[in-house]
């Protein structure tokens, strides 16, 4: 449990300062740590909420979240996310798939040559984002995780907006979807005595909490547009990289 609180606390920093919740990843540790597969969602996207609710407010306070531009992917997402949090996934493809197209979007943010600035901003389309925002909050409450994994490299491509309102957008995407995305995954839980085990991992809340807190504010102040795209995709790689080792693991077995 040392460990599983001391990599909690890392990811929760790393991952809040690009306005992410670190779900992903907390899955991964999760399974490393033999956590039963049916309690895994539920974990990491309350760990996502507490993570991000820092993340939204230390973004929010310094203009970085303009509601309106950002309503579209919200209006979609939340409904899909409970949908999905609602509905069984097969892991071994599933796990294929996220895999591989993590990789394709963590090598783009990475290689990508222009700068992020007011200039290179495009016009969005409120309609492609409602698709973009209910794709991704399906997703999201499928495997529980918060999407702001898969948003963040979208928006990037897009040229939606600077570097920072983008981590600021993820964190609020991520905020509310987790909620949804919870609610669906806890109505599976019918299993008493599963419920009961989720109180075994009560520790890790402290853990991300204090982590996503530092993040959060190194992320909404002190770290340049630039090092952010570059963290983001170091960390979508690093994702991907560990989802392609366990779904090779799994359909090696």
């Amino acid at each position: 449990m040392v460990f599983l609180l001391f990599a909690f606390f890392l990811t929760a920093l790393l991952y809040a300062t690009v306005g992410f919740g670190g779900g992903s990843t907390y899955n991964a540790l999760l399974v490393l740590s033999d956590t039963d597969y049916r309690l895994l969602p539920a974990i990491a996207l309350l760990c996502n909420i507490i993570v991000v609710a820092g993340g939204v407010w230390q973004f929010g306070r310094r203009g970085h979240l303009h509601l309106k531009k950002i309503a579209p992917f919200l209006v979609t997402s939340i409904p899909l996310a409970w949908v999905g949090g609602r509905l069984p996934v097969s892991e071994m493809v599933f796990i294929g798939l996220l895999g591989l197209s993590l990789s394709a979007a963590g090598l783009h943010m990475l290689l990508q040559k222009k700068p992020d600035g007011t200039a290179s901003i495009k016009p969005s389309n409120p309609w492609l984002n409602a698709a973009i925002g209910g794709a991704l909050g399906f997703l999201s409450g499928l495997v529980g995780i918060g999407g702001g994994i898969f948003l963040a490299p979208i928006l990037h491509l897009m040229r939606w907006d600077t570097a920072r309102a983008i981590a600021g957008t993820c964190s609020l995407f991520i905020l509310v979807n987790s909620i949804s995305g919870l609610f669906g995954q806890a109505m599976k839980l019918d299993n008493l005595q599963l419920l009961g085990q989720l109180t075994d991992y009560w520790m890790l809340i402290p853990a991300v909490l204090i982590g996503g807190q530092i993040g959060s504010r190194l992320g909404a102040q002190a770290l340049s547009e630039t090092l952010l795209r570059r963290l983001t995709s170091v960390l979508v790689l690093y994702v991907a990289v560990r989802l392609l080792i366990r779904w090779a693991a799994l359909a090696g077995a």
